[in-house]
Formats: C-alpha cells, sequence, structure tokens
C-alpha cells in the first residue's frame, strides 16, 4: 500500500510519514502512532482504547486501514478485542496474559492449572551494574540497578528460582516488601505502580546443575540437573527493561513452547 499522501499533510499520520521510509505501509504507520499513545500512557493497562471510527478520524485514514494497524497490535497481545465491548490495552493481570512468557507447565495439567505460585522473595537490593548486565539492560557500567531473588513454590514444592535485574531509575521504591506484598503476577506490579509494561521477551534456554546455593533454595541434591532459562524482557520500542535468569526444576514439570 502507498505511503501517506500529500493531501494528509496537516494529519498526525502526515509527522511520522516524515519521519520513516517512504514505503512504509499506512497501516504500519498508524500502528506506529497508537504505539506512542501506548507507550506515553494516553491509554492505561486495562482500559479501553478509542473506537476504530474515532481513530480513522483522529488520523484521517480508513477505517480499514485502522483496523489492520490494530489487528497487528492485537496480533502481539498489545491489545485486546473483547466481543460487543471494544480493544482494550493488555494488561499481565489478566488470566489468559498472566502465563504468557511463562513456559513451564505441570506434567499433568496446564499453564496455571495449578493456580497462583507460592513466592517468596530473597532480596531485593540495590546494587551496581556490571559490564554483562549494563550491556543486556543499555546501562553504562556501575550504573544503579535494583537485584532481586525469589522462589516460586507449587503445592508446596519449591520449582522456580529466579535472579531479576532491573535499572534502577523506572523502578524507585521497589523494595523486597512491595513485591512480597503484592498478591498479583509482578510484571502487573511493574504495569499498576511504575507505568513499565512488559511487550515481549527473548530467552536463551541451557542445562545447568544445581549449584552455588541453588539447590539449597529448591530443595534437591547438590548437582540435580535444572533448566536454566535467561529472558530479556522488552518494553514499548524494544527498550531492554528486565534481566531475569531462572532455574526450573523439571522433575515433575517441563517446558513447553507452541511454534507457528
Amino acid at each position: 500500500m502507498a505511503a501517506i499522501s500529500t493531501s494528509f499533510a496537516s494529519s498526525p499520520a502526515d509527522e511520522l510519514a516524515n519521519t520513516t521510509p517512504a514505503f512504509s505501509p499506512l497501516y504500519q504507520q498508524i500502528k506506529g502512532l497508537i504505539l506512542q499513545s501506548l507507550q506515553s500512557g494516553e491509554w492505561k493497562p486495562g482500559e479501553a482504547i478509542p473506537s476504530e471510527m474515532d481513530l480513522a478520524a483522529r488520523y484521517r485514514v480508513s477505517q480499514g486501514t485502522v483496523r489492520k494497524a490494530i489487528d497487528e497490535l492485537a496480533s502481539g497481545h498489545l491489545v485486546v478485542r473483547r466481543q460487543g465491548k471494544g480493544t482494550f490495552v493488555a494488561t499481565h493481570a489478566e488470566q489468559n496474559i498472566q502465563f504468557r512468557f511463562l513456559k513451564l507447565v505441570p506434567d499433568s495439567g496446564t499453564p496455571g492449572s495449578e493456580g497462583p505460585a507460592q513466592r517468596e522473595i530473597i532480596d531485593c537490593r540495590r546494587a551496581r551494574a556490571s559490564a554483562d548486565i549494563a550491556r543486556i539492560l543499555g546501562l553504562r557500567s556501575g550504573d544503579s540497578v535494583l537485584q532481586a531473588r525469589r522462589v516460586l513454590s507449587f503445592a508446596g514444592t519449591p520449582t522456580i528460582l529466579e535472579d531479576i535485574w532491573l535499572p534502577a531509575a523506572p523502578f524507585k521504591g521497589l523494595t523486597a516488601e512491595r513485591l512480597a506484598n503484592y498478591h498479583g503476577p509482578m510484571y502487573a506490579l511493574f504495569e499498576t505502580e511504575f507505568n513499565v509494561r512488559m511487550v515481549r521477551a527473548e530467552e536463551k534456554i541451557r542445562a545447568e546443575p544445581a549449584t552455588d546455593g541453588r539447590e539449597l533454595l529448591l530443595k534437591v541434591a547438590h548437582g540435580t540437573p535444572l533448566l536454566s532459562v535467561e529472558r530479556i524482557a522488552y518494553t514499548y520500542q524494544d527498550l531492554p527493561m528486565e534481566l531475569r535468569r531462572g532455574y526450573y526444576r523439571t522433575d515433575t514439570h517441563h517446558y513447553r513452547n507452541t511454534l507457528n
């Protein structure tokens, strides 16, 4: 589809066209404008966004163009369509979103079938970013980060040990007490209290033995094979916002992913 024509010279869509390649399809430019509004917090997680008709009028494009842009946002889990109600900003507080980034499932169930995990916050403290952590989070070596450690248990059995690093500035005020007292998903806490929404993640998986005290926290024998999952979570505009290194017991669980 052609880029925005000069007949829309005063429209918001044309302003974006001036900073994007000329071959960028119109619906992609509208998607970018909607993403800007999501990133700025114009529409909060869980809130409805304007109707396709209203957005079409706002951006001076056809309703079909807006619909195609929203279709892409929905396929990326950034918005959720609800029949007869409209389109809403996706939130990690929703039941069907909570387990999108957690691929460890019980051998005899589905994600979430065990109910919410029992969480134990081991530590949450401010630290200086190592060169490795800084590189991953797009920081400078020595910048302040928050480092947290927690154990997730299912049916009373410690199953996941997680080490988490966050850039300190966006999460000012986050403490072990706040993490422990919040009963929803951690990513929902980030949304509601810090205006940070994780929209996608990348993972690396390898096998590692339970050593360096991990065996004690997960209550397994020294050297027990664990599934090591390193996740980098991104907010809007592909900005890295979290590094999470998890160690998973797989004696009663397995890692499951769906490939399309």
